[in-house]
Parts: C-alpha cells; sequence; structure tokens
C-alpha cells in the first residue's frame, strides 16, 4: 500500500524539516472554472490551485491554448533556463477571495519553452506556479474556514497582454475545502425512501375496503403526498429569490433538488441543448453572473495602469521571493519535477484536485445569486429548467398510472394462483380505471406549483423562442385545466342553494396564545352564540357574513355522497366536512406565489417582501380555519411549514446585494435558515413514520387479531379518534343538561345558642373531663374556677377538640348515694376546719364545690337532689 507512496522534503516556521505526503490532500484548492471575461484571447483548459497550510504555499496550473498569431508577455530567462516575468510580474496574477476578503496573489510562473513568451496559436499553452504566503497573506481568512461546509472562496486569473497593457483572459474557480453540505446521493435518497413509504402508505389507505365513505375517513388521516412535497418544494425553491445566496444554502438544497424535478442527465440536457439552440438566454436577468459573459466587477474590478506602475521591489517588498524548503524553491530540480507532475491528472501519482469548465448556460463558479446559482449545483443551465422539469413531470405520470395500473394486475394474478382471496380489493379492481385517473390528477396537484413557477420563470428568462412556446401551452393546460376544474368541483357541490350576506359583529377577544401568553383573537358574533361559554369580548366591530344556504335540506353530507367522492375526492377528501372547499383556494395560493417566484425574478425585494405578505396571510388564514382532518396534517402544513415560509423569506432579506452584508454574516444567517428547514425536514420524516404506522392500523381495522399486540390500545384510541374528527362538529363540548328542580334541604350554616347549663359552674363530664387538675391546694379567692382549671399549666389533655364543652353526664342511683356519702364526709372536714378540697365522682372526674354547697345539709334520697338542682337553676336564672 504505501510501496509508491512519494514524501517531499519543506521546513516549518521553526527551521525543522518536515516530510509531507505528496499526494496530501491541500486544505484549499479549485473545482470547476469560467471565462469571466467573456472574450477572452486565451482558452484555458485547465486551471487549478491549491493552497497548503502545512507549508504556506499557494501552487496552480494552467493549460489551454490561443488563438492570437503573436503577443509577448515579457518573460526573461534566469540562469538555470526557467522563464519569468521580468520587470512585471504582475503580468499574470491570481485573486483568490475567502468569504469577501481579497488577497492579490502575484504569480511567478514556470512557463515550459516557447508557450506564453512568445504566446502563438500553434503552441499549446502550459504554466505552472509557485506561490509562498506569509501569515498576512491569509489573515482574512478564518481558521474555521478550513473546516466549515461550503468554504465560500473563489480564484480569478488574470492575463494582460504587454503590448496594449489590457486584459486578455480572466477565468474564475471556485475554492473548497473539500467539506459539503451537499450529499445528494445520500441525503436525496433517505428523502426518497421516506417519500415512497409516504405513497404507499396514502395508496394502501385509499384502495382498501369497499365502503367509499368509510375509506374516505381513513384516507383523511394518512400522511399527505402533497403535505409532504409542499415541504420539500418550499426548501428548494427558496433558492429562486434573486438575492446572493452564501454557498451553505445552494449546496444544502440540492438534496432536494430531485423533489422540483431539477434531476441532471447527461442525455436530457444534450437534447434539451439541441432544441434550444445557441440561445441561452442571459443570467444576469435572474441576478446571476454568467459564465462566457464580462464580469467588469468580479472581485472588486482592477486598474491596469496601478498593474503596470508597481514594481516587482513593490509588490513582495524584497529583491527577490525568499523560498524555503526543497519545495518551493524555484532553483531546485525536485520543483520543476513537481510541477510538472501535476499535469499527470487522473493517475495513480498525479494531482487530483482540480475541477473542469463549466458548461454554457452555467454562472460563473463561486457565484450562488438567484436560481441560477441554485441550479448550478444540479449542472443545470437555467436556460434548461423548464424544460427539464417538465420532461421529469411527465415521466412522474407516467410512472404513477403505470404503477396503478400494475398493482391491478399483480393483484388479479395473485387471486388467479389461490395466493389471495377472491374478495380481497374487489372494490379497487372493479374500479381501477377511476384510481388511475384519480392518482393522475393528484399528482398534477402536487406538480402544480413547481411547473406553474417553471413556466412564469421561463417567461420573465427570455431564452430560446420554441420553448417559450412550449412554456405558453403547459401554462395554459394547467392554468385553465386545473383552476377551472376546482371552480367546477365547487359549482356542482353548491348549484343547488344561495349565498346570504348577513349583519354580523367582529369582536376583540381576550385569548392566550401557547397556554399562557395572553393575547387578542377575533370571533364573529354569530360564532360567539354557538359557545358555551364565549371569551371575554373587548370591543367589536359592525361586519358583514357571507354564508350559503342549501336549499336542498335533505342533501346528504359531503363525506358521505359517493358520488361526489368518486368524481372530486382527489381535490377534497383530506379537508374537513365543514372546510370541503380548501382545495380551491389553496390552488389560488399556490398560483399566486409561483407568480412572485418566476414574475418577480430579479427584483429580489420585490418578491421577498410580496411573498412575506402572502404567507403572513395564508399562515394566519389556515391557523383559523385548520382545514386537513388530520391533526398531524394540520400541525405540519399549517403551523411548521407556515412558520418555517416566513421565517426564510425574513431571514433571505439580508441576502440583498444592497445591504452588503459581510460574508461571514450572511454564512451565519445561511445556517440558521438550515436549521430550520433542517428541522422542518426531520418532523416531516417523522411524520411519515407515524403515518406509515397508522395506515397499517387502517388497512388491518378488519382484522380481529392485531399484531403487535401491545399497540391494540393505541390502535383503538386512534379509531375512536376518527370516530370522533370524521363528523366535525364543534370542539366546544356541549353544555351539561339541566336537572329539574325538587324539593331538598340544605344546611348552610349552623349556631349555637347558649343553654342553660353553660352558665352553671357545676357544669363538667364527669365520665370524660377535658382537662383535669393535679391534686393538691388550689389558689385564689374562689377556689377552683372554671377560667382556672382550664388554663392551669398543669393541665392533661383528653381526645376533646379545642372548644369542645364537655356536658354532665347522665347520674344513676348508685352515683348519688356515693356522691351524698362524700358530702357528708367533707362537711365533717369542713366542721373541723381543715381545708377544703375538690370532690371527686366514682368515676373520677373532678367536681368543685361551693361553700354554700359545703354548708347545705346531707341529702339522703334522689328527690332531694332533684329539689336542690331546680332551685339553683332558678337562682342563676334571677341572677342573669
Amino acid at each position: 500500500m504505501y510501496k509508491n507512496t512519494k514524501y517531499i522534503e519543506t521546513t516549518n516556521d521553526a527551521g525543522q524539516s518536515l516530510w509531507l505526503r505528496d499526494a496530501r490532500k491541500p486544505a484549499l484548492y479549485t473545482q470547476n472554472f469560467g471565462d469571466c471575461l467573456g472574450s477572452s484571447l486565451i482558452n484555458v483548459t485547465r486551471f487549478d490551485a491549491a493552497y497548503y497550510k502545512d507549508n504556506m504555499t499557494v501552487l496552480f496550473h494552467l493549460e489551454g491554448n490561443t488563438n492570437v498569431a503573436n503577443e509577448s508577455l515579457i518573460c526573461m530567462k534566469n540562469s538555470r533556463g526557467l522563464s519569468v516575468p521580468a520587470a512585471d510580474p504582475s503580468v499574470v496574477y491570481i485573486g483568490v477571495f475567502a468569504y469577501g476578503v481579497c488577497t492579490h496573489l502575484p504569480a511567478l510562473l514556470s512557463l515550459k519553452e516557447s508557450s506564453l513568451c512568445p504566446m502563438n496559436r500553434s503552441v499549446p499553452i502550459e504554466a505552472n506556479g509557485i506561490i509562498p504566503v506569509s501569515q498576512s497573506d491569509v489573515a482574512g481568512i478564518p481558521a474555521i474556514a478550513l473546516n466549515i461546509p461550503d468554504f465560500e472562496g473563489e480564484a480569478i486569473l488574470r492575463v494582460f497582454a504587454n503590448s496594449t497593457e489590457s486584459e486578455v483572459g480572466c477565468y474564475s474557480a471556485v475554492v473548497t475545502n473539500g467539506a459539503t453540505f451537499s450529499h445528494p446521493y445520500a441525503v436525496g435518497s433517505t428523502l426518497g425512501i421516506f417519500t415512497v413509504i409516504a405513497i404507499a402508505a396514502s395508496f394502501a389507505t385509499a384502495i382498501y375496503g369497499s365502503h367509499v365513505s368509510t375509506t374516505r375517513t381513513h384516507y383523511a388521516h394518512s400522511l399527505s403526498v402533497l403535505v409532504v412535497f409542499s415541504v420539500f418544494h418550499h426548501i428548494f425553491y427558496t433558492g429562486a429569490l434573486s438575492v446572493n445566496w452564501p454557498s451553505v444554502l445552494p449546496a444544502f438544497w440540492s438534496n432536494f433538488a430531485w423533489t422540483g424535478g431539477m434531476i441532471y442527465s447527461e442525455s436530457m440536457q444534450n437534447t434539451i441543448n439541441q432544441l434550444i439552440g445557441s440561445n441561452k438566454g442571459n443570467t444576469s436577468i435572474v441576478g446571476a453572473a454568467g459564465s462566457g459573459s464580462t464580469a467588469e466587477g468580479l472581485g472588486g474590478g482592477y486598474q491596469v495602469s496601478q498593474i503596470y506602475k508597481r514594481s516587482f521591489h513593490h509588490l513582495f517588498g524584497r529583491d527577490a521571493p525568499p523560498f524555503s524548503g526543497r519545495l518551493v524553491n524555484l532553483h531546485s530540480a525536485e520543483a520543476e519535477q513537481y510541477l510538472a507532475k501535476r499535469a499527470l491528472a487522473n493517475t495513480t501519482e498525479g494531482y487530483n484536485w482540480y475541477g473542469f469548465p463549466t458548461k454554457p448556460g452555467l454562472p460563473l463558479p463561486g457565484n450562488f445569486s438567484g436560481f441560477a446559482g441554485t441550479l448550478a449545483q444540479e449542472n443545470i443551465p437555467a436556460s434548461n429548467a423548464f424544460m427539464t422539469g417538465v420532461l421529469w413531470f411527465l415521466v412522474l405520470l407516467t410512472i404513477v398510472a403505470a404503477y396503478v395500473a400494475a398493482f391491478k394486475w399483480i393483484v388479479e394474478a395473485l387471486v388467479k394462483y389461490k395466493r389471495i382471496e377472491e374478495t380481497r380489493l374487489a372494490y379497487f379492481r372493479q374500479h381501477w380505471v377511476g384510481y388511475t385517473e384519480a392518482a393522475a390528477l393528484r399528482t398534477t396537484v402536487i406538480g402544480f406549483f413547481a411547473i406553474i413557477y417553471l413556466t412564469i420563470f421561463q417567461f420573465t428568462y427570455k431564452g430560446s423562442g420554441g420553448v417559450t412556446a412550449i412554456a405558453v401551452l403547459v401554462f395554459l393546460v394547467l392554468f385553465l385545466g386545473m383552476l377551472g376544474t376546482a371552480g367546477y368541483a365547487c359549482f356542482y357541490r353548491l348549484r343547488w342553494g344561495h349565498y346570504e350576506i348577513r349583519p354580523d359583529r367582529l369582536h376583540a377577544e381576550r385569548s392566550k396564545a401557547l397556554g399562557s401568553l395572553p393575547c387578542v383573537g377575533f370571533g364573529l358574533e354569530s360564532r360567539r352564540t354557538e359557545k358555551t361559554r364565549p371569551r371575554l369580548s373587548i370591543g367589536s366591530v359592525p361586519w358583514r357574513t357571507i354564508s350559503y344556504v342549501d336549499e336542498d335540506a335533505q342533501r346528504i353530507d359531503v363525506h358521505q355522497d359517493e358520488a361526489y367522492i368518486k368524481r372530486f375526492g382527489w381535490l377534497f377528501a383530506r379537508f374537513r366536512r365543514t372546510r370541503w372547499w380548501f382545495f380551491a383556494l389553496w390552488l389560488a395560493y399556490e398560483f399566486v406565489r409561483a407568480c412572485l417566484y418566476g414574475g418577480a425574478a430579479g427584483h429580489p425585494m420585490t418578491q421577498v417582501f410580496g411573498l412575506m405578505i402572502v404567507e403572513f396571510i395564508a399562515l394566519i388564514t389556515t391557523v383559523i380555519l385548520k382545514p386537513f382532518e388530520g391533526l398531524r396534517l394540520n400541525a405540519l402544513m399549517v403551523y411548521l411549514l407556515g412558520f418555517s415560509k416566513v421565517a426564510t423569506l425574513a431571514l433571505s432579506a439580508a441576502f440583498d446585494i444592497r445591504f452588503n452584508l459581510p460574508r461571514i454574516t450572511t454564512t451565519v444567517i445561511g445556517v440558521v435558515i438550515i436549521v430550520i428547514q433542517g428541522i422542518l425536514a426531520i418532523l416531516t420524516l417523522v411524520a411519515i413514520v407515524f403515518g406509515a404506522i397508522s395506515s397499517y392500523m387502517s388497512v388491518t381495522r378488519d382484522r380481529e387479531v392485531f399484531r403487535p399486540r401491545r399497540w391494540e390500545p393505541y390502535r383503538q384510541s386512534y379509531f375512536a379518534h376518527l370516530e370522533k374528527a370524521a363528523p366535525d362538529v364543534s370542539l366546544v363540548r356541549p353544555p351539561t343538561p339541566e336537572q329539574p328542580k325538587e324539593p331538598y334541604f340544605r344546611v348552610a350554616s349552623v349556631r349555637r345558642e347558649p343553654k342553660i347549663e353553660d352558665n352553671d359552674p357545676d357544669n363538667i363530664n364527669p365520665g370524660s373531663s377535658r382537662t383535669s387538675i393535679a391534686p393538691g391546694p388550689l389558689l385564689g379567692s374562689r377556689v377552683g374556677s372554671r377560667t382556672n382549671s382550664m388554663w392551669s399549666p398543669t393541665m392533661s389533655n383528653s381526645n376533646l377538640p379545642y372548644g369542645a364543652r364537655a356536658h354532665r353526664a347522665s347520674w344513676n342511683t348508685r352515683d348519688f348515694t356515693s356522691w351524698q356519702e362524700r358530702q357528708h364526709s367533707n362537711h365533717s372536714s369542713h366542721v373541723a376546719g381543715g381545708p377544703h378540697i375538690a370532690n371527686r365522682a366514682s368515676d373520677g372526674s373532678v367536681r368543685e364545690t361551693t361553700n354554700s354547697e359545703r354548708m347545705d345539709a346531707p341529702i339522703k334520697s334522689p328527690t332531694d337532689v332533684a329539689t336542690l338542682v331546680i332551685q339553683k337553676s332558678r337562682r342563676d336564672k334571677g341572677k342573669s
């Protein structure tokens, strides 16, 4: 493997010797190149340049021929016989541009004998050059630029004749670092696979089942192929704006070029070139610098007088370039051999980092302005764009029709050989011709925007007369055919009715966005009356409402009308019952977009701000209408796609050349657009996956056993959602029916009035006391008061809550007898002069005894107790 690998020796800034691989990849190198003079006397067949960061060297190679009989570029020979420019090294020089920053590199040439000294038509031109660069020369190139995708730069080679001091040759080549966002084979193929899945899932739900209305319901909730292509067309045809795009955007959009019909085929392009002839149009009309035409301001232009006045010493600041290292030593035979070896292109040992001349009609390499710059990534000239798109669209129509017919006959073969049941897909097999027509018409709706835009772009571009005539024919067929069909579909449904203009009021309502952000919404008075809880109105203005009045009250619903579904289902089947007419509004919207994109080509501000107005109105309208029956379609088409369109247009306005933003800034804005559109594309692929799963559930709806079984709850939930969404009733919950009023009793509040025993000092529950007093003498003038006993620090809590009062329990004869005995003993101790203590009942509860009670005679029967209680109550009542 390493046997044929060769290395060369050089030195770094520290003077250390380094061995570098001969065939290493440059940090920056040129690719395709084009004529930027329009009438160059030198026909360059090969121009490549490379910047090696490891030894700070720029190398370039030039090959070509000329029709000039004899022209001198003032050359001299050194002692080794090496031809170099003498007093004027700027006769041939390279201007390298990186993100708008220019570095002019006077080219010291290694000219073969008699190739440019003098220049002669009979001698092929071949020149090699080595240009040492310093850190100041590349200071304008950010370090990250050597690694980020799609480095934006170009190298411009200018050649001047000594006799006339005029420019005789100018070629521009795009500079790249090899990293790019353009991966059409990988990314484009992935997008194609997911699109095929979406097409298959949508087709399966459309042909399965024999009940037309049920089939339409399941078809409406599968992922729409129209939505998928609308997302992809939005991403790719953003490049139709006539602004100066950063290089990252056309590279990213090239992954979606096939969805817009821009697929490169050598045989197809040759056929179109024969039809067009030599009239390639003028790419400058649409904002791009064309290859093969004069571009005087390219790279900031030049001044010949200054070029011929500058001396060798002034350009380099030294008498001779002090090349370091054996590789860049012009007096080294090894360097001459290295330069000579660059001519060995497409060989195992030759130089591989080079490009080819651009084809006629393409813009200059490194110029990405307008739709021409976007198409240049596919090597398709702007003059060929219309015919390329139309031809691939016809191919697509043929494939779709053939696919439906082939599927029908495949099913018939499987039925004949008993591979599937005879009743399987019976409705589709019986009506396969109608399905084929519907599929072709649906494909036309999908491609309506792209084809209309390409026809109008052809009118603006003013190319070949024959191609323009074809564009007129295609435009009339699509415009009259599609819009006429949409109008007839609306008329067919609405012909048995009339419209009325009714007075109404438009209310400004308090609302919330994203669930919590306060905002202002709008609603009609007629709609507010339908809601159980209308939003608070801030104000209102008079309004008029146009409503349709159906004169046939018995006519069935549009989603239940099988005859109408068979005839126009390809237009309205995915829309809600109350928004079935939205297809007409959608086609009109797509036509206006196409007119602004194509008709205003070359006028970027008209395009950008006109489209922003249209997209903003469309976003508000679709958010209000929510036309699709499926939630995924509304989320993807209304919110995500609408936001991406508005945001992309707003950011694209910064790319207008009148703003003259730094190219680094425009690159950052371009990356932001890539992030927005990339997220949209990823979410579309995720929606395709979920759409395929839901379509699988739809086509297996008649099976009792569903696999995988763990998905059965999701399947049931999905079917319940279909049944709920199909009628398209108001999302507001119906009001709860009011229950009839009956006699009822309800306690609102309770207030306790004071009782007689509340004022009784003997009101203590002997059975469950709230507090208890520790044994011992009690202090205070009034011994054993209720307040002191309740707030005593020696109290012990029971299970009674705070604020609860313990009431006296019922006493029996035994209790009275025990109480009588204690009273007698206490009376005796009182008479003896001992200290009084609190009496305790037989259940352990404390009962306070007053002095008056102690002086009373002992009670000898329950009757005496009752008499005592009655007397005490009367005394308390008299006091109160």
